[in-house]
């Protein structure tokens, strides 16, 4: 029997940052595969890497999840407040060779628990168009297609969803 195991991680972490190296190169490559026929420049996946280390993820007004599959760290999630009320997904990722193992909607549970927690009564995400298997996720957990949140250059779609108070 296999099993997932959900627990916050700071995000600087060594299993963080190798999490979000895999989730990041996957996504940077989908584009660039897309639309340029080429993977992405490894200086320049180091440079985005770089870049956004997620310190908006730790707590006090955010929390980063790392899911464990067998022990193994094989995914993860993270929110941050956008404001009192409102915090927003990001970073959902599953390693490949774990998915269709049930993790993703574990992590997406999670990190609504973990929005709770900071106050929060609604999420909010985005995502690109090609990344179809996270928006047809994001529907089946009750996300709603709604309009911007935010103007990221790569985000196409934006969706929310009411928290529902956990007694």
């Amino acid at each position: 029997m296999t099993t997932w195991t959900i627990t916050p991680q700071a995000p600087g972490s060594p299993v963080a940052t190798a999490l979000w190296r895999a989730y990041y190169t996957e996504v940077s490559d989908r584009w660039y595969l897309l639309y340029e026929g080429h993977r992405t420049d490894p200086a320049e996946l180091e440079r985005g890497i770089a870049a956004d280390p997620g310190a908006e993820l730790a707590p006090p007004h955010g929390q980063l999840l790392v899911g464990w599959h067998d022990g193994t760290p094989a995914g993860s999630a993270g929110v941050r407040l956008l404001d009192p009320e409102t915090a927003e997904l990001t970073r959902v990722f599953v390693a490949e060779d774990r998915r269709g193992k049930g993790g993703a909607a574990l992590l997406v549970a999670a990190a609504e628990d973990a929005a709770r927690a900071l106050g929060a009564r609604r999420l909010v995400l985005d995502t690109r168009g090609d990344l179809v298997e996270a928006r047809a996720l994001y529907a089946r957990l009750g996300y709603t297609e709604t309009g911007p949140h935010n103007a990221d250059r790569y985000a196409e779609h934006w969706f929310a969803k009411e928290l529902e108070t956990v007694n």
